[in-house]
């Protein structure tokens, strides 16, 4: 079977520091990349250290997606340290969960800054570079919520409906420089959220995906890493939605 390869490019992971960030920075490092891990939190030594065993390069960066400098930073680092970037992967997300009637204007602003303005930031800093190389990458990590919609998540699931647009968009807009621009749609993936939910809850979800288990963030990972590689040389404009059939 032909083994996926991102030997020699230079990837920028958003939210990386831990979940489906993490995940996708280790698949990136395992089939070659060199990455830029990016993150509000600290980047966990630990995570450092699987890159180091693969034999990569790892630049951790702080950074706030919801801030216009930070976003125009974190590129012009990336561009300082490795002299490129080849994979750009928007994954940075919060939720401010409440029923519409009780959300406050600040949850509504937090949550569309770090989901939707973030994308727009980094985005349109690193597309100048993927232009000017006639190559290039953007994934942006979107949500089952925004293609169904989920109660009290009103700004959560308009942020991720947003990426869809602003994918698609953008994805038009910089096909003809051979750069590319897709979404993956995650469903209900296994995390710290989930695995404090209540069982009968739990159960509830579970019900309504026809696979019959929550997703892993290996899954969403092995996503990105197809739509990242050369395999997908034919995929823009696309919303892989990986959800074990829940949307469909």
């Amino acid at each position: 079977m032909k083994t996926i390869s991102l030997e020699g490019q230079i990837a920028v992971v958003t939210g990386a520091s831990r979940g489906i960030g993490r995940a996708i920075v280790e698949e990136f490092v395992q089939a070659g990349a060199d990455v830029v891990i990016a993150d509000l939190a600290d980047i966990p030594q630990d995570l450092l250290d699987v890159v180091k065993q693969h034999g990569r390069r790892a630049l951790p960066i702080k950074v706030d997606v919801s801030k216009v400098e930070d976003c125009n930073q974190l590129i012009d680092t990336t561009i300082a340290e490795f002299g490129k970037i080849d994979i750009l992967v928007n994954n940075a997300g919060i939720t401010r969960d409440a029923l519409l009637m009780r959300m406050e204007e600040d949850a509504w602003d937090a949550v569309l800054a770090v989901n939707l303005k973030s994308v727009y930031a980094c985005s349109r800093a690193a597309i100048k570079h993927m232009m000017k190389a006639r190559s290039g990458v953007i994934i942006n990590i979107s949500s089952v919520a925004g293609i169904m919609g989920n109660a009290g998540q009103c700004n959560y699931a308009a942020s991720k409906a947003g990426v869809i647009g602003f994918s698609k968009s953008l994805a038009r807009e910089v096909a003809g420089r051979n750069v590319r621009v897709n979404c993956v749609a995650p469903g209900f993936i296994r995390s710290k959220m989930t695995d404090v939910l209540d069982e009968k809850v739990k159960q509830a979800v579970v019900a309504q995906i026809p696979l019959g288990r929550f997703g892993e963030v290996t899954d969403i990972a092995q996503a990105v890493l197809y739509l990242a590689s050369p395999m997908a040389q034919y995929v823009t404009g696309a919303v892989l939605v990986v959800d074990g059939g829940m949307s469909m």
